[in-house]
């Protein structure tokens, strides 16, 4: 427990120093000043030692290198971030309002789901071996690994504050009588759509990058991961 909270202290002291280190160059005047305010190290982001989620297989991470994680960022216009995809693990269904998002793989296989606009039918891709998609701005999309092995992704987004929605999250804040009726339950309740009795029981918090997807899947991998404690996983 002690080095655990030692851990959130070193991190919160290291993303304060970060923040504050990108508001002085955000305000810089001119851009001599802005580089003069970088220290060589500066320019080195390393993703292994990103704590804004940990970095992490177990079930999975997404570390975004952009203005508020990397002050040498600050008016590139761009985001880079690593997403870590563990066996059987899944990236939430989620959309940025503000970037569109390129997606190569560089190891591991990966099935994409993108919906965009009324009237565009669902595109569903799988990533091997080096290949890439395009996931446009606004457009839900939700990603997992269907392998027993790590996957990784390497993500590009046009914007260094692209900011992300989580859907079934966001529905959750409308309350279950509301979202009972968008789901269609003629009983005005969720419990049936959801673990255990609660709505949204079986879906991770905002900010948590990934979790534990098709039981199927875990089965196969023989994992020791039981579907209902996907939420206590991080």
């Amino acid at each position: 427990m002690l080095s655990k909270l030692l851990f959130l202290g070193v991190a919160l002291t290291a993303s304060l120093a970060t923040a504050d280190q990108s508001h002085d160059i955000k305000t810089a005047i001119t851009n001599k000043e802005k580089l003069n305010a970088l220290k060589p190290e500066d320019w080195v982001f390393d993703f292994e030692k990103s704590t804004n989620p940990s970095y992490t297989f177990v079930p999975g991470s997404v570390n975004n290198a952009n203005a508020g994680t990397w002050p040498a960022a600050v008016g590139t216009g761009m985001t880079v971030a690593l997403l870590n995809l563990g066996p059987c693990s899944i990236l939430p269904a989620h959309w940025h309002p503000r970037a569109t998002n390129f997606v190569v793989i560089t190891h591991g296989s990966v099935k994409t789901w993108m919906l965009n606009e009324n009237g565009v039918e669902p595109i569903e891709t799988l990533l091997t071996g080096k290949k890439m998609t395009i996931f446009p701005a606004g457009s839900l999309h939700f990603m997992e690994n269907t392998g027993c092995e790590n996957a990784q992704l390497v993500s590009a987004l046009n914007s260094e504050d692209h900011g992300t929605t989580n859907a079934l999250n966001s529905l959750l804040l409308l309350g279950n009588t509301r979202l009972a009726t968008l789901l269609g339950a003629s009983n005005g309740t969720v419990e049936s759509f959801f673990h255990e009795g609660k709505a949204g029981a079986g879906i991770q918090g905002v900010g948590t990058a990934s979790q534990y997807g098709n039981p199927a899947c875990i089965a196969r991998c023989g994992l020791k991961v039981p579907f209902e404690e996907n939420t206590k996983l991080n």
